[in-house]
């Protein structure tokens, strides 16, 4: 007679019919593989809603940054004529920024002595082919010569229209100081003698004379940074930038005390430095004293995502210098960049050594 020990391991040894799982065990079985795929969907599209937003936050740095450095190129440019340098006279009266022929010799001075130009809309800069700007927009215009001289790399010598020479004579009274023009380049570097042949090594190189405005418009519905330049003698047309830029102000850097916290005056100069800034308003316009002694431009955007965030509403209001920007409250992602450039060249001619 077998014991029950001998019984139990008999049943342990001998195999068991084999089964599948039960109703009841599949469904079980099903939920939790639904529930494991719904949160790996979840994190999934978390992940991916992430890294659109950080590609857009990316863009829009990139195209805050990227828009102040453009125009902050130039800006640091402004007042560069060259060789001329300290023979510059003041200017009298602000110049038609659109004037493309017939340069007079005081239209002549007054452009150099103005390097800078702001405006608060396009009100007469038709004819220099900026349209639609948007009212968020204020208008930068910037002159300088080029960097380098006609022929020598920077603008393959190719460019028809004004160009900038300067007379190295030091004979006084031999030949003018400089000119600017696109036909005749007369002048000379160290043969200044009338008498004497004028050999093509004897003649003072030529510069590019660079205008350019900076301002915002719509490209195909989103507002953008635009640029008009002169080419070939002519305000080229609009060039779209950077797009989602939403709003610009300039405001100007203004040297109004002499020593001793005195006004400037032609015996008392400014030291180079801004003392206040303004923005030139249609109300409160820059006039000549103002584009005369200005030595700084604090530059200011607002740049937007160009596409909306889903959930998204922007309920802030922005600042841009003295101009304060109300909520949009739409889906679109927001910053304001702003930098401040020094005129190297024009504050630099009045610092006191």
């Amino acid at each position: 007679m077998k014991t029950q020990a001998q019984k139990l391991s008999i049943a342990l040894r001998e195999p068991r019919a084999a089964r599948g799982f039960s109703l009841i065990e599949l469904m079980v079985a099903v939920v939790i593989s639904v529930l494991m795929l719904l949160a790996i969907l979840q994190l999934f599209i978390d992940v991916s809603r992430t890294n659109d937003e950080m590609a857009k936050t990316n863009v829009l740095i990139e195209n805050g940054r990227f828009s102040l450095q453009l125009m902050q190129a130039d800006v640091q440019h402004a007042g560069f004529w060259g060789e001329l340098d300290n023979n510059i006279d003041p200017p009298t009266a602000i110049p038609d920024p659109c004037v493309v022929a017939g340069w007079s010799a005081t239209y002549k001075t007054n452009l150099i002595g103005i390097p800078v130009q702001v405006f608060p809309d396009a009100t007469g800069l038709a004819s220099c082919g900026v349209t639609g700007v948007l009212a968020s927009s204020d208008v930068l215009l910037v002159r300088h010569a080029n960097t380098c001289v006609k022929g020598g790399g920077c603008d393959g010598g190719t460019d028809t229209g004004w160009h900038i020479q300067v007379s190295g004579c030091r004979n006084v009274g031999t030949e003018d100081p400089y000119v600017i023009d696109n036909a005749a380049f007369p002048l000379r570097t160290k043969t200044c003698s009338l008498d004497s042949p004028v050999l093509p090594a004897d003649l003072a190189p030529q510069r590019k004379v660079v205008s350019k405005l900076y301002y915002l418009a719509n490209s195909g519905g989103v507002p953008t940074l635009m640029r008009v330049e002169l080419v070939n003698g002519a305000y080229s047309a609009p060039q779209p930038l950077i797009e989602g830029v939403e709003s610009f102000r300039v405001e100007l850097g203004l040297d109004t005390e002499g020593k001793n916290g005195l006004p400037i005056s032609a015996s008392n100069p400014g030291d180079g430095s801004a003392d206040e800034f303004k923005r030139c308003t249609t109300l409160d316009p820059c006039v000549l004293d103002d584009l005369a002694n200005a030595v700084a431009v604090k530059l200011y955007v607002l740049v937007r995502n160009t596409v909306a965030t889903r959930g998204y509403t922007d309920t802030k209001a922005y600042q841009l210098g003295s101009t304060s920007i109300a909520a949009a409250n739409d889906g679109f992602k927001r910053h304001v960049f702003a930098t401040t450039v020094r005129l190297v060249n024009p504050s630099g001619r009045r610092e006191i050594p």
